[in-house]
């Protein structure tokens, strides 16, 4: 194979992408919540609850969001099977692949260049969900696969091989990622002591051979005296670590150890706690005594909300806890878009990262709002509120997808939907044609824009010749401005831009007509909601051939019929 050649995932219907429509974000301030009063100076208020599609949700937080989250992570469903009733495995298995590929994609858009993306999975797609992230992220970008242990014991009655542990994988946006150290435990500082009142503080003795053997290392082959009790030590067995000069230091800087009484054959060497780094580096192996697993997750719930509300598949905070030590730092923002029952929101909200959560389910209302408020007002002391001296303060907005910009109406014609008033109009327009929807209190004419000198205007006005003609002289020579509204008389197209060329005039809904698919709210995970697999019988080619060309006939009548002169 040539080095040239690079080996990718493929699936059934790889190759479709769905032309998603960048909808705008609504908030409903009576779900907003907020702490009535600061509990520190640092306390976060504008983290975000989104209830919708994630797919949906995520590419509305693309224009804004894009470069500015450090953490991102998910635990999307682990197509168990279970949930693929009506498919056979090949089909079940592309359908996963796509969905989590396209979801992955946005999330790459929305990591910073130093973010990381953190996928809980088990073995059922892990292996499948590690190549496709090396397309997505790049090979090269792959940080680590953590195996966590979320049972602590298993039934003696199971038959077969159990399983125990699920595992995270963990990928960069590129290699200017730097993952923190973990805090120092109490076990790992205790193996720190002082037995010689040493005023350097605490060290440990640290074994001074080397584990080659003379033969392989003469220039560390040397005697050593112990100065106590004036034995000589040879190197017989084993070289020493150091070599002559360095060990002649440890001895003027008093670190050689020769045990409580002195009497040690081999010595040690001091290394003292205040001279290591201020932490542990992090390895791919998380026990549940470190992290928690999936019965004290439930605990929590129970906690929460009662006995008889218990999330289905929740992780426990100390696990999440451990992915933002090492991913993050104070004030970062965090990303969750399949929230589930709200723990990485919890977590994040305690330990001071700001946070966007995406839901879709109702456990949205039922689970995560009311789980949030508790720990906004210093109600929940259960997780890591311990820990981490959680006190309450902060709070969140609650967003809701808008609904699709186009509609059809009674006739079947394409229309902007009657749900949007004016400003939605303006800032979903801003939002799909790329301009940052911000009104300005001076100019009437601007809606949005995207550089100091480019602005946008929408109005579901008819302008005239001589309303273009007043604009163009608002807006000057040395500013442009599209303008998009319902029609405009007395100029052609071609005429206006000649006539005006500080503006581009575009029509509305005819600009956006074939820019998405408009009307599809459900991207979700849940293929309860797709169509049955139709099983279609084997035909002679001729007449399959034939009935291809119909169906491709149809199908461009229909696009024709739909968008008209735009296609």
């Amino acid at each position: 194979m040539s080095n040239k050649q690079k080996l990718e995932l493929t699936w059934i219907g790889k190759e479709k992408r769905p032309k998603l429509e960048p909808r705008i974000l609504l908030e409903d301030s009576e779900k907003s919540y907020h702490a009535k009063h600061r509990v520190t100076s640092a306390d976060l208020f504008d983290n975000r609850l989104i209830f919708g599609d994630n797919l949906l949700a995520l590419k509305a937080l693309e224009q804004e969001f894009s470069g500015k989250v450090k953490c991102v992570f998910i635990d999307p469903p682990y197509n168990t099977g279970s949930a693929f009733t009506h498919y056979d495995d090949g089909v079940e298995h592309s359908i996963w692949l796509s969905l989590i590929r396209d979801r992955l994609e946005i999330v790459r858009c929305l990591l910073s260049d130093d973010g990381s993306l953190w996928i809980s999975i088990d073995d059922n797609e892990a292996h499948y969900l590690k190549v496709l992230c090396d397309e997505v992220f790049g090979r090269s970008n792959y940080k680590a696969t953590i195996t966590w242990q979320r049972k602590y014991s298993v039934s003696n009655n199971f038959q077969g091989i159990a399983t125990i542990c699920d595992f995270i994988l963990v990928y960069s946006k590129s290699e200017r990622f730097q993952n923190n150290l973990l805090p120092r435990t109490e076990e790992s500082t205790a193996r720190y002591s002082n037995p010689d009142n040493d005023p350097r503080g605490p060290w440990k003795a640290v074994d001074y051979l080397n584990q080659a053997t003379p033969e392989k290392r003469r220039n560390l082959c040397y005697d050593i005296v112990n100065p106590i009790t004036g034995a000589v030590i040879k190197n017989t067995k084993k070289a020493w670590k150091y070599d002559p000069q360095t060990h002649q230091r440890h001895v003027a800087e008093n670190r050689i150890w020769w045990g409580r009484d002195g009497t040690n054959t081999v010595p040690a060497v001091k290394l003292f706690l205040s001279e290591v780094r201020d932490g542990m580096t992090p390895h791919d192996w998380w026990p549940h005594d470190e992290v928690g697993h999936t019965d004290e997750a439930k605990k929590e719930m129970i906690g929460l909300y009662g006995a008889q509300n218990v999330f289905d598949t929740p992780k426990p905070e100390r696990l999440i806890k451990r992915v933002l030590e090492i991913a993050t730092t104070p004030g970062d923002l965090v990303l969750d878009s399949f929230a589930g029952s709200g723990t990485t929101g919890a977590v994040a909200q305690k330990m001071g990262c700001r946070w966007i959560m995406i839901e879709l389910g109702e456990h949205c209302h039922t689970h995560i709002i009311p789980r949030l408020k508790k720990v906004i007002d210093g109600e929940d002391q259960g997780g890591i509120s311990e820990a981490v001296n959680w006190k309450g303060g902060g709070g969140f907005r609650y967003y809701r997808l808008a609904p699709s910009l186009i509609v059809n109406d009674r006739w079947g014609n394409p229309v902007v939907n009657p749900e949007y008033n004016a400003a939605h109009l303006a800032e979903a327009l801003c939002k799909i044609e790329g301009f940052t929807y911000s009104p300005s209190e001076v100019q009437w004419w601007q809606h949005g824009h995207s550089s100091e000198r480019d602005f946008i205007y929408v109005t579901t006005q008819n302008l005239s010749a001589e309303q273009l003609q007043a604009l163009s002289e608002e807006v000057g020579t040395d500013q442009s401005l599209l303008v998009c509204c319902a029609a405009f008389h007395g100029v052609t197209s071609a005429k206006a831009s000649e006539r005006w060329s500080n503006l581009t005039l575009k029509k509305i809904p005819k600009m956006v007509l074939a820019r998405c698919e408009w009307g599809h709210d459900d991207y979700s995970l849940n293929v309860a909601n797709l169509p049955m697999a139709q099983i279609e019988q084997p035909e002679p080619v001729a007449a399959s051939t034939t009935k291809a060309s119909k169906n491709k006939k149809a199908a461009n009548q229909n696009q024709d019929g739909l968008f008209g002169e735009d296609e």
